[in-house]
């Protein structure tokens, strides 16, 4: 460990007999065994202890060695769910203080649902302000704050299509709320859960872990992909660019800033949504994008503060990877404007 803090995941669902480790100090590691991080050095069993008691328990660990020579310290990283997320792990001698680490945080996407949350360790990770923290939100929020990375491809679809079991993780580019633009390895996997009523649901379980600043961290992608270049390069006035699943018609996220005046944030009273009537005009729309690979139509969309808003509706399929397809809308106020 060379006085550096291991970051264990604890997300479960994938058979494993103990966490793996995501981070030695701000280094990520691709989920490997502890045994790899540790050898078999005499302190190994004192370690997997410590994070299986933390786990279970969800409390923070401080303890002493039975030989005296070296203090454990264990904290985990608990979800808005209240679920543990991960654990960070120490072991230095008694006279030690541990080192400082590195920001990481525990959050969830239930894709059953649409809905996100996030712990507080990750809200200061990404410093909100406290005025603005909401305990859960939709997906398409969770993008607000990272810029492109080569492989959004992927991590869209696997919010559309995750098989549970499914892992990931990857390097993006975090833009703090005070517009410092952070380096942070997120890792996630795909597991089955049973809500309180009996549902089966999916739940991507995550830590995201801040590895420092983006411009001097070498596996932090590039602030400007040439993808991106060329989206900015179209964008018009008015016309505003989404990428929305086409399983349950949400979206996922905006390319652009979001279209003014309409609902597609967490709203306990005005909550993102199709007009009844319009609704199965828009699946026929997603159908036709199989075949056609474009539909152009107009929709009601629930307005920001009630009502409805009419949108002109362009749609183009995109390929996520090979399995999945979204649809890149481009949305604008119709003519005829509020109904």
């Amino acid at each position: 460990m060379a006085n550096r803090w291991l970051l264990l995941e604890a997300f479960g669902g994938d058979g494993r007999t103990e966490p793996s480790v995501i981070g030695v100090g701000s280094t990520p590691k691709k989920m490997v065994s502890v045994t790899s991080v540790l050898s078999r050095g005499r302190h190994l069993e004192v370690v997997r202890e410590l994070v299986t008691q933390v786990v279970l328990t969800g409390q923070p660990v401080r303890t002493i060695t039975r030989d005296g020579s070296r203090q454990v310290v264990g904290d985990p990283l608990i979800a808005f769910s209240g679920r543990v997320h991960g654990v960070y792990a120490w072991l230095g001698h008694v006279q030690e203080q541990p080192p400082r680490r590195d920001p990481a945080g525990a959050w969830y996407f239930n894709l059953t649902t649409g809905k996100i949350g996030g712990s507080d360790d990750l809200l200061d990770l990404y410093g909100v302000a406290p005025k603005d923290r909401r305990s859960e939100r939709v997906i398409a929020e969770a993008f607000t704050r990272l810029t492109g990375n080569a492989d959004e491809t992927a991590a869209l679809a696997l919010i559309v299509n995750a098989p549970p079991g499914f892992e990931h993780q990857a390097t993006w580019t975090v833009r703090r709320d005070d517009g410092q633009l952070r380096a942070a390895n997120f890792a996630c996997r795909a597991v089955l859960e049973v809500s309180d009523v009996g549902v089966h649901e999916v739940v991507l379980r995550g830590i995201t872990h801040d590895i420092g600043p983006a411009e001097s961290t070498p596996s932090a992608p590039p602030n400007l992909l040439l993808a991106q270049q060329v989206l900015a390069a179209e964008r018009q006035p008015g016309r505003h660019r989404a990428i929305v699943n086409l399983r349950n018609l949400t979206l996922l996220r905006w390319i652009d800033d979001p279209l003014p005046g309409i609902a597609w944030e967490n709203d306990a009273q005005f909550p993102p949504a199709i007009h009844p009537e319009d609704l199965s005009q828009a699946k026929l729309m997603s159908s036709a994008l199989a075949s056609s690979g474009r539909v152009t139509d107009s929709l009601r969309i629930r307005g920001s503060g009630g009502g409805w808003v009419r949108l002109q509706v362009e749609a183009a399929l995109m390929l996520l990877d090979q399995h999945t397809t979204a649809a890149f809308v481009t949305v604008s106020r119709a003519s005829d404007g509020p109904t």
